[in-house]
């Protein structure tokens, strides 16, 4: 029986890296946003390489959801997945045939990060409060922050497999340059310096310095990022 991962996370979060990290183990598969297309279709927003986006999964909510529970060869199955890309209304049933595990960044590292890639950016693109909502409907869910992991790979990745369940995997901490052959098509725009890493990077510095908008967004969002923090794994 497959054991299924749905790791809810926001953008400029070390979501991709966690995907590399599962995917490195010869008992995991992974899947790259799987509502991508269908969260660009439901919202008409124009986003890069949107078209190439939907035109390379389905757009169906309900057929997405039927495909993360397609049979895989493999007994782990990690779902990577965008809290903000799940519009109100569509099935969430399915969360409860899956391991919720949440992964956390401190918004002014998430806006720090998503500004250099986007000159438009509003509270509800890093996620936080559709992963507070997702949190608050789901059972037995666990969170982890990305600072600490990047601060002790080996530990909370260790403490990480503990909670979900399964054996750890020194195969966790490194993977090869270049990407994943489950990458989604966008990571051309977005997945360059992740393409470069072969693991996970050093311990984060002191938080950056925001512009004045931005400062407003981070102190807009603290309180969903300090509700799920109060959970996470230390």
């Amino acid at each position: 029986m497959t054991r299924r991962i749905a790791m809810w996370s926001g953008p400029r979060n070390l979501s991709t890296a966690m995907m590399y990290s599962f995917g490195a183990r010869n008992d995991c598969y992974v899947v790259d946003e799987p509502f991508y297309a269908a969260y660009l279709a439901a919202t008409g927003l124009n986003h890069p390489l949107r078209n190439q986006v939907i035109n390379s999964q389905d757009t169906v909510p309900t057929k997405v959801v039927e495909s993360l529970f397609s049979p895989v060869l493999k007994p782990l199955f990690y779902q990577k997945h965008m809290a903000h890309h799940i519009s109100a209304g569509w099935p969430m049933y399915w969360t409860k045939r899956v391991i919720n595990v949440f992964l956390i960044r401190h918004p002014a590292r998430v806006i720090a990060s998503y500004a250099k890639k986007s000159e438009s950016l509003i509270i509800e693109d890093i996620g936080l409060i559709q992963q507070v909502r997702i949190f608050e409907m789901v059972e037995s869910p666990i969170v982890i922050d990305s600072s600490d992991i990047r601060r002790d790979p080996s530990g909370m990745l260790q403490k990480l497999c503990y909670r979900i369940g399964i054996e750890w995997d020194e195969k966790m901490l490194g993977w090869p340059k270049g990407g994943h052959s489950a990458d989604g098509i966008w990571a051309a725009h977005w997945y360059g310096s992740v393409h470069q890493s072969q693991g996970f990077e050093g311990e984060e510095g002191i938080l950056p310095e925001l512009t004045e908008d931005y400062e407003k967004i981070k102190n807009d969002a603290m309180p969903y990022y300090e509700t799920l923090a109060a959970h996470r794994i230390i």
